[in-house]
């Protein structure tokens, strides 16, 4: 089935439902903000087809701490540009939504057994504001950011995910953007797949489709797998969150299920 027909048939059941769906997005390479390319084009479709939500809370990999999940709260988040050496191009891009300080607070207390804290310092980094220009380009949505504890072990964010489930009811888009595969020390430019890169892509794909999410936050079971896909896992952990958020209702749709510059997964999913 082509991407076009699955953001129909998401448009559809969308139509009839009264929840957000929960989506993932490889984000990849910061120049995807400002590139035409497959990626930016299917963030766009993806964002044509998404009902309009009322907020929507992120999940960055960028925005990593230890010990706490910090709530960004603030009225008027900034935009970070998290990155060095790239065209002055993409350091000039703004992303000037406003916050919902209200929701974040509500996240606050949802989260309090989680250690969650609210944050007025952080802002939207590129995790957030490169995807979100091709979804919502007006930037007329309010948004928020949650951060992702580096101390828990990978099911806690799973755990993350259930608890924020409910305000899929409430208008509120659960928006998740890392990589499935993110390996930069191993990247080549125009060279193939690494095996290893495809094996846990496509495992990844398998057991997201039958819901074994004990086995995607199994990190021994995973092994030496896991490692090579991810030597840190921030770029894995906002997956985990989306997939806790989803329910046996969902049905699931992938994007972008491809490899970039050898080691890095675009593959994208969307819950609804």
């Amino acid at each position: 089935m082509s991407l076009a027909q699955d953001l129909q048939n998401l448009k559809d059941r969308l139509t009839s439902s009264d929840r957000m769906p929960v989506v993932f997005l490889g984000h990849g390479s910061p120049m995807n903000a400002i590139e035409d390319n497959a990626y930016s084009r299917s963030w766009a479709e993806l964002g044509a087809s998404l009902p309009r939500p009322q907020a929507i809370l992120v999940v960055s990999a960028h925005w990593m701490t230890r010990g706490s999940t910090l709530v960004d709260v603030s009225r008027m988040p900034k935009t970070i540009h998290d990155f060095y050496g790239f065209p002055q191009e993409l350091f000039a891009q703004h992303y000037p939504a406003q916050g919902a300080p209200d929701v974040a607070n509500e996240v606050v207390s949802l989260l309090a057994s989680h250690h969650a804290e609210g944050d007025d310092t952080w802002g939207l980094d590129h995790g957030a504001w490169s995807v979100l220009t091709w979804l919502y380009p007006e930037a007329d949505v309010p948004v928020f950011q949650l951060s992702i504890d580096m101390t828990k072990d990978l099911p806690h964010h799973l755990e993350i995910g259930q608890a924020l489930a409910d305000l899929r009811h409430r208008g509120v888009l659960i928006l998740g953007s890392g990589n499935i595969v993110h390996n930069l020390r191993r990247m080549k430019y125009g060279a193939k797949p690494y095996d290893w890169a495809l094996e846990f892509d496509g495992m990844f794909a398998e057991r997201l489709m039958a819901r074994d999410h004990a086995a995607l936050s199994d990190r021994e079971g995973l092994g030496s797998l896991l490692t090579l896909a991810h030597p840190s896992l921030d770029h894995y952990l906002p997956a985990l969150t989306i997939a806790g958020a989803s329910d046996a209702k969902d049905e699931v749709m992938f994007m972008n299920s491809s490899i970039d510059i050898a080691s890095v997964s675009m593959r994208s999913f969307v819950y609804y």
